[in-house]
């Protein structure tokens, strides 16, 4: 399964919180890399540069720069999840890529009863946002 990188901060000692299309977020710690690829032993060397990491481009992997990056399967597979109070909550847009629906599917989904607005999904400003539960119950297993 394909984990889609939706954002990521740095933390002390060379730690990421990254935080992932499903709603999950995972610490990931890149100090074991300083021995296993030399090129990480830049951001040792020059601490300030590690605070420069981005989410790449379509949420494939993080970069600093166009020298170093670390792949979503990579943060996913060696990430240690995180609990908070946001787990299992995602955009719309989230969802229906990951259900194959439309945001006009689970707009009309709220509006007849099928998700329940303040409990199942929720708006924040122009924003939808939808529990997995919610859309695991409604539609099942993710098509992606």
């Amino acid at each position: 399964m394909f984990h889609k990188v939706k954002s990521v901060s740095p933390l002390p000692n060379y730690k990421l919180s990254v935080g992932f299309s499903e709603g999950i977020v995972k610490l990931y710690d890149i100090k074991p890399l300083f021995e296993k690829i030399p090129a990480f032993t830049y951001l040792k060397e020059h601490p300030e540069e590690f605070a420069c990491v981005s989410v790449d481009v379509g949420g494939y992997g993080i970069i600093w720069g166009d020298e170093l990056d670390l792949s979503c399967d990579e943060l996913w597979e060696h990430g240690e999840q995180v609990n908070t109070p946001f787990d299992g909550l995602m955009s719309f847009g989230d969802a229906s890529e990951s259900w194959g629906l439309s945001e006009s599917t689970l707009r009309k989904a709220v509006s007849y009863g099928k998700l329940v607005n303040g409990v199942d999904v929720c708006k924040f400003g122009k924003q939808w946002v939808v529990s997995k539960a919610a859309m695991k119950r409604a539609y099942g297993e993710t098509k992606r």
